[in-house]
């Protein structure tokens, strides 16, 4: 498997890149001046920005956050230390990822399943476990050689807002404030997805359409184009706001909300003239955590839509073997 970056300047998009018809981006319009909603986390009304927050994930499952908390200095350091192992040649790339000898850094391209693929999709991924912070860096990167010092802080910082996010969310909710903080969220990984300029855009995509498996994600996606969510049948750019974070409801989240906010499908479309690196803040649960609707959401009138299943088992009929109807089996509880 060679790195898509290695050989993706030659020109031409080879045939195992050019999705069928019905999955092209070109086939779907994406609605002009409609975007996510953007929330101010600094809003002086804290039921107000609840208020916000549940709405944009019930009718979206995605929103914007500004005002965060997250310093731009340190938004700015992780997307130049991104990019610049992105830029490493893919022999270096690959010795940086070989520190752990039970494969916790993983860099590949495409997707886990790049081997079983179809369709290969236009991209080149780097992720890794961030918490504990201390069993995990001496496996990260050396070179850049501020990758351990930029992306440890950051992630710190990002452990710090992805606790007050699901906080507020409890709230909103009706659960205890500190629902998430246990085994729900054990397991955060950091992503950087780089994808570079694409010959032919209207015919491929860096990500296909997908739900989050997780609990929810916080994406710096830098100043360029690419994310697309999926709303009443048609694509919605997700635009780029200056130092703002894009904040998705995964779909676990749904699922313990028993339905109330929405884990969005969405995708990612490649451009011809730009690269694009993003870097994502995934909150996961432990491998063996169970997954159920909260108790407090579910009664005689509001009856659980799913049944409790295990996080690894969805993690591998969602990701690792996709089978849709596996999944379906998995995760929702039976009509009959």
């Amino acid at each position: 498997m060679e790195l898509l970056s290695n050989w993706c300047s030659n020109g031409s998009l080879p045939e195992s890149y050019v999705l069928p018809p019905e999955a092209r981006p070109g086939n779907l319009i994406v609605p002009l001046g409609k975007s996510i909603p953007v929330i101010d986390l600094q809003g002086k009304d804290r039921k107000e920005t609840i208020r916000q927050i549940l709405k944009a994930g019930k009718e979206f499952g995605f929103f914007q956050i500004i005002n965060h908390g997250v310093s731009k200095d340190l938004m700015d350091e992780t997307m130049k230390v991104a990019e610049e192992f992105h830029a490493m040649s893919g022999l270096d790339k690959e010795r940086e990822c070989l520190k752990d000898p039970n494969g916790s850094c993983k860099l590949y391209t495409s997707s886990y399943t790049y081997p079983r693929e179809e369709f290969h999709l236009w991209r080149d991924a780097l992720t890794h476990p961030c918490r504990p912070l201390d069993q995990h860096i001496q496996f990260w990167p050396e070179n850049p050689t501020t990758y351990r010092e930029v992306i440890g802080e950051y992630s710190v910082e990002l452990w710090k807002l992805s606790c007050r996010i699901l906080e507020l969310i409890c709230e909103g909710l009706g659960l205890s404030i500190n629902y998430f903080s246990n085994e729900l969220s054990e397991a955060p990984k950091i992503m950087i997805n780089h994808y570079p300029p694409c010959p032919e855009p209207s015919l491929t995509l860096g990500l296909r359409k997908h739900r989050d498996p997780n609990i929810i994600t916080i994406l710096h996606q830098g100043q360029i184009n690419g994310l697309q969510v999926f709303k009443d049948g048609l694509w919605i750019a997700v635009e780029p706001v200056p130092h703002a974070f894009v904040v998705n409801i995964g779909y676990l989240l749904q699922i313990i909300s028993n339905g109330k906010l929405n884990g969005a499908e969405h995708r990612v479309v490649t451009n011809s003239r730009d690269a694009r690196t993003t870097v994502s803040f995934f909150v996961y649960p432990s491998d063996e955590c169970l997954i159920r609707p909260a108790k407090a959401l579910v009664n005689a009138s509001n009856p659980a839509i799913y049944k409790p299943f295990k996080f690894a088992d969805f993690f591998i009929a969602s990701n690792v073997k996709p089978d849709k109807e596996a999944l379906k089996e998995l995760i929702y509880k039976s009509t009959a």
